[in-house]
């Protein structure tokens, strides 16, 4: 039989049938280069199943990656919680800082007992009604402008409205001669 003719790599890997593998077996006991090779295929299939399953790499770095790294702060403004967490940490400490540089006489002032005194119930009695006076003031005023514009509509609608009554009273009236006219004719004509 033909080396040519027998298919090794198949019968290696079980992807022969049943009358082909009894050909192959055959042939290989009289050929030693086809059982030279049937030897290293199974040596390769050995070795291959004893290799654990990793997922190659998905990306080969190569030298020139670290000229194209982006430097620390740019990293930094990439990511919007680190921004976030840094403005907060800096909101934090100035807060602090002020709390602690502030003059402390500003804290503890109360104040005077003579600007106390001066707010006696009187004077915001008068206040009050200061306020008070000069609310319903604006209030009239206000009132005021609206019912002068209510009026100056309702006056221009009737003057319209009253136009429109006395042209309607002089057609009746036209209308009304030329009848009265034309009926003074008709009886004149049968009085003859």
């Amino acid at each position: 039989m033909n080396c040519q003719a027998i298919d090794v790599k198949a019968y290696a890997f079980g992807e022969v049938s049943g009358g082909e593998r009894r050909d192959v077996e055959s042939h290989m006991k009289s050929c030693d280069e086809c059982r030279n090779e049937w030897a290293q295929l199974q040596m390769l299939q050995v070795s291959l199943g004893g290799l654990r399953e990793e997922e190659p790499p998905r990306r080969i770095a190569f030298v020139s990656d670290k000229v194209f790294e982006p430097n620390w702060w740019q990293s930094f403004w990439a990511s919007g919680p680190r921004v976030g967490f840094a403005g907060a940490g800096l909101l934090s400490a100035a807060i602090l800082v002020h709390g602690f540089t502030r003059p402390a006489t500003l804290i503890n002032q109360t104040p005077p007992t003579a600007v106390v005194a001066q707010l006696d119930d009187q004077d915001v009695q008068k206040r009050i009604d200061t306020a008070v006076a000069k609310a319903v003031v604006s209030a009239e005023q206000r009132q005021k402008a609206s019912f002068d514009q209510l009026l100056a509509a309702n006056k221009q609608r009737y003057d319209l409205d009253r136009k429109v009554l006395a042209a309607a009273v002089e057609e009746n009236m036209e209308y009304t001669r030329k009848r009265v006219s034309q009926m003074f004719v008709q009886t004149a004509g049968l009085v003859k």
